[in-house]
């Protein structure tokens, strides 16, 4: 999907009112023909400190650092009392099946942190309202890959790599009084995609894991990807799972839309098919539902690679409902509440990693989808930028997180930064 703006003061307001207005779908992406060779084309930009510099934000915006020198950070949850929870963690280490994964394995370590992962919880806060978080603890410590958060009650709950688990919060606390209890067992063998994402519904009784592909495109056998490339349901209150939808490659984000109270996710699609192919994507994830992995991508386009094939799964394909870039590897998702300042009262935020696998890059930065009823009603728009300059990647954003007073809070797993964006006073 090409429609992407970097738009600025009264132009910026214009476009996503307009979309809101009017509520026309979409535009659906030009699928081209696949490309296939014997390596991707391959470009990660060099990392390269920040300096003076910081992230681009739009006109009437500002942003700055409020933490650094954390250990991988990924995905972050704003606590009732204002208090910031960042989970930091790095996790997977599937084996090389062939020599081009090796290559790409290299080609991919170039572009992120050298930090090790701090397998813990971070917690900031703001003792005095100003913008600056002064206090800094380690909530919790010893997770394994720590990704998914989400507060239900007096319950936190931890998406580790290999469980989901439950801490007991007390509103205030800078630590974890005790060690977390396991809610139930994840997929983690191999864990060639390790993120697991979370999300609870309104009511506090489901819990919603989000948890990838074990290959690109079943390349290690169909055995270990059971339970795998779906979106499972777990009862918070004994820990019982059933898959909820299927065939979604990887779903690294997970949260409800506020209005109609729906389930969406971003997803990181398949690989090794050109560098316009194949669109990775934010979704409505429907019960029942199976999108495509491994047979088929953006509804019934059959990925001939993989064999044997299954005709049924790809007739029932369900078609994505918003195209992101290929490649632009979208990690974070989060729906702006009520009372969140215009023109961005509507919509979802977007962190996107950025891309590895093509010759021009793409992602390395937050967008804003507009919302309408309930839906993606227009294009794409910037919103924060700048992670990449003269060929150099200063950061990488992963989770975005909105937080009620009105700021986004976002997640830079490069720079070991945490970045909050606010409007100018």
């Amino acid at each position: 999907m090409t429609a992407q703006a970097l738009l600025r003061g009264t132009t910026l307001t214009f476009a996503i009112a307009a979309a809101g207005a009017n509520a026309a779908p979409p535009t659906p992406p030009d699928l081209p023909p696949p490309q296939r060779g014997l390596l991707p084309s391959m470009r990660i930009a060099e990392p390269a400190g920040w300096g003076g510099r910081r992230p681009t934000v739009p006109q009437g915006w500002t942003i700055q650092s409020i933490a650094t020198d954390l250990k991988v950070p990924r995905q972050s949850l704003v606590l009732p009392n204002g208090d910031i929870l960042v989970a930091e963690g790095k996790g997977g280490g599937a084996p090389a099946l062939r020599p081009k994964d090796y290559i790409a394995g290299i080609i991919k370590a170039k572009g992120n942190t050298a930090v090790k992962g701090g397998d813990q919880l971070t917690l900031l806060r703001d003792t005095d309202g100003d913008g600056t978080y002064e206090g800094r603890w380690v909530y919790a410590k010893d997770l394994n890959a720590p990704y998914g958060l989400a507060l239900v009650g007096n319950k936190l709950y931890v998406a580790n790599q290999d469980a989901l688990v439950r801490f007991d919060y007390v509103a205030g606390q800078t630590q974890a009084t005790a060690a977390p209890v396991t809610v139930t067992k994840l997929p983690s063998a191999v864990n060639h995609h390790w993120t697991k994402s979370l999300a609870a519904d309104a009511e506090g009784r489901y819990l919603y894991v989000g948890i990838g592909s074990n290959s690109n495109i079943g390349e290690r056998g169909m055995a270990v990807e059971e339970n795998r490339a779906v979106v499972w349901q777990i009862d918070a209150s004994n820990g019982a799972t059933r898959t909820f939808a299927t065939g979604i490659r990887n779903p690294t984000a997970l949260a409800f839309e506020p209005t109609s109270r729906q389930l969406w996710a971003v997803v990181n699609e398949r690989d090794e098919l050109g560098p316009d192919l194949v669109p990775d994507y934010l979704t409505s994830v429907r019960e029942g539902a199976f999108y495509g992995w491994p047979y088929a991508y953006w509804g019934p386009n059959v990925d001939r690679r993989v064999q044997p094939q299954d005709d049924k799964k790809v007739q029932a394909t369900v078609r994505p409902d918003f195209a992101l870039p290929s490649h632009s590897a979208p990690l974070g998702l989060s729906f702006v509440p009520s009372g969140f300042a215009a023109p961005f009262a509507k919509g979802a935020f977007i962190g996107l990693h950025g891309s590895w696998n093509r010759k021009t890059p793409v992602g390395y930065k937050v967008i804003f989808v507009p919302f309408h009823n309930g839906r993606p009603s227009g294009p794409p728009v910037d919103f924060v930028t700048g992670f990449q300059s003269d060929g150099k990647t200063m950061g990488r954003p992963v989770g975005v997180t909105v937080d009620p007073k009105g700021a986004l809070i976002v997640a830079d797993d490069l720079s070991n930064t945490v970045w909050r964006v606010t409007p100018a006073r």
